[in-house]
């Protein structure tokens, strides 16, 4: 499949397309970005496998995403019922669940890449039965951070067209990992900006909230009021996938319905 190259100014495109896709119908939106959050928030309270399980199920949740933005773009009255229909294909669930599943191997090969060999300083800092140098700690783990960061880029890039590919274009999984690895490589300006734009928003939201506790209001009290604001910003989120998606593949790949 051939990717479009867009120009850079289309990371910045794709946010406000999002937004006007949430305008349309954003209680829709709203209600998927706050089970989301669900859904994630219970996945960590699971030790490991909760983790295992999210990290497995995120193509799905991409593509049941790409799914609800594209009735919506549509102008179909997104409804209960309808956030379910990437799961009644048991063709396009197994192919979606083996994209998951290929997902996590690549995360955990990341994360066991980026640790070995900071072991030894890692282990250093631990000792050996007595008390934790957390500061030794912090110093010794920001390496294997900062290295998996790096290789969590080229992940994403293989993942991040891969659900589309693999769910509506009925793509193989290893030609859906390249032709989204070009993809993005093709258009690499215009991630790069779609990515330091959505940083500024997030850190935007977080920097009201610092605010609202400079100013005396209880910290909890200005996470309860941040909450809608940070769901809003998480739906639209998700829903700038989609325009990401149809700019680069949609207008020369129709896509199956």
């Amino acid at each position: 499949m051939q990717a479009a190259i867009l120009p850079v100014s289309a990371g910045w495109q794709w946010i406000q397309d999002g937004a006007r896709i949430f305008k349309r119908q954003p209680m829709p939106m709203f209600f998927w970005s706050l089970m989301t959050g669900f859904l994630i928030t219970v996945a960590y309270m699971i030790p490991l496998l909760g983790q295992m399980a999210l990290i497995i199920a995120m193509p799905l949740l991409t593509f049941m995403s790409l799914c609800a933005c594209r009735h919506i773009a549509d102008g179909d009255p997104m409804l209960m019922p309808m956030w379910l229909e990437p799961l009644r294909n048991p063709d396009g669930r197994k192919r979606l669940i083996r994209l998951g599943l290929a997902y996590m191997a690549c995360c955990l090969a990341g994360g066991i890449v980026s640790t070995l060999p900071f072991m030894g300083d890692i282990m250093n800092a631990i000792g050996s039965g007595g008390p934790i140098d957390e500061l030794a700690l912090m110093q010794a783990v920001r390496g294997p951070f900062i290295t998996f960061g790096l290789l969590y880029v080229l992940i994403s890039a293989l993942f991040w067209h891969a659900p589309a590919l693999v769910g509506w274009h009925r793509i193989k999984l290893t030609q859906a990992l390249f032709f989204s690895m070009v993809a993005c490589w093709r258009n690499k300006w215009p991630f790069l900006v779609y990515g330091l734009s959505w940083g500024a928003v997030f850190l935007a939201v977080q920097l009201l909230g610092n605010l609202m506790v400079d100013m005396g209001m209880a910290a909890s009290l200005a996470q309860i009021l941040l909450t809608p604001l940070n769901l809003i910003v998480a739906a639209i989120l998700y829903c700038s996938f989609y325009p990401a998606y149809v700019s680069v593949f949609g207008a020369n790949y129709p896509s199956v319905k």
